[in-house]
């Protein structure tokens, strides 16, 4: 099988970051845009734009998973934040950066064939994932083939626990590594001055005189951010895990809060966000 990664490492080395004051832009209009259906279109008031239908394959496009969930805490977690979440980022990506996006991100399940059409799949909330036997070696095959996959959206020990036991299924014979601030992944595009840590919108409302910006979990210490890998033999992260964060809500809740969005979207999410897929485009 073709590297998934092969045709896009000669396409993406040249991504440029425009200004970096380019990030304080005008928010997007309207407010909080809550999508529910996961097979609702329309964008709610996020521009798009045009590309070439030729070239669609070589455009990035956010890839959403959509699993199962194994309790009934979070069922249909998959779908948080959807979908304004991967509308905002991809608007921002394009607007940033040099990358050609595509303004339509799509959901797949992990068995399905076109998976291995996109490079770069995004899993949140796992702290109830669930991953059937036919998951876990679709998973595995796209990953050992150059795919990336991002975790992201969970917190306390509990559920790093759940998605632990489900990835440790998926690479028995590999361990998740806290990443340390020196890879370039924090600094490939922006400069990070420290593992960014983003609460949802309310928790960071209900923190912000306190200064508590972080989700509590019981029985757990939620105060410390931890970014985890799992790397392949040639030291390329195969999957990224952003555990004791929320990246996705400063994506998706941009424009609810000026004050939440140059706290935490501005300084925050998109900044690695946008590292973080420059990483696993070209890698």
């Amino acid at each position: 099988m073709v590297n998934i990664h092969q045709r896009w490492k000669y396409l993406l080395v040249c991504i440029v970051l425009l200004a970096m004051g380019a990030l304080v832009f005008a928010q997007p209009p309207g407010g909080r845009r809550y999508r529910r259906d996961w097979q609702t279109v329309g964008r709610d008031g996020v521009p798009s734009w045009e590309v070439d239908r030729k070239f669609i394959k070589d455009t990035f496009t956010f890839v959403r998973i959509k699993y199962d969930s194994s309790g009934y805490r979070r069922s249909g977690g998959w779908a948080t934040d959807f979908r304004d979440s991967e509308l905002n980022f991809s608007l921002r990506l394009q607007q940033l950066t040099t990358l050609k996006v595509n303004p339509e991100p799509i959901v797949l399940q992990l068995t399905d064939p076109k998976l291995f059409d996109y490079p770069f799949i995004y899993i949140i909330e796992p702290g109830d994932l669930m991953f059937h036997e036919p998951e876990v070696t679709a998973l595995r095959k796209y990953l050992t083939n150059g795919g990336f996959l991002m975790v992201d959206d969970f917190w306390g020990d509990e559920e790093y626990e759940n998605f632990y036991r489900e990835i440790k299924r998926v690479f028995p014979d590999r361990e998740p590594q806290e990443v340390p601030f020196e890879h370039e992944i924090f600094h490939c595009v922006y400069d990070l001055k420290e593992k960014p840590q983003l609460p949802s919108i309310h928790a960071a409302w209900n923190g912000r005189q306190s200064g508590v910006i972080w989700e509590p979990r019981y029985g757990s210490d939620t105060s410390i951010p931890h970014y985890r890998a799992i790397f392949d033999d040639a030291g390329r992260i195969m999957v990224f895990i952003c555990h004791n964060t929320d990246l996705g809500d400063g994506w998706e809740r941009e424009g609810e809060d000026p004050w939440y969005f140059e706290e935490f979207s501005v300084k925050k999410a998109y900044p690695m966000g946008i590292n973080i897929v420059t990483y696993a485009m070209t890698h």
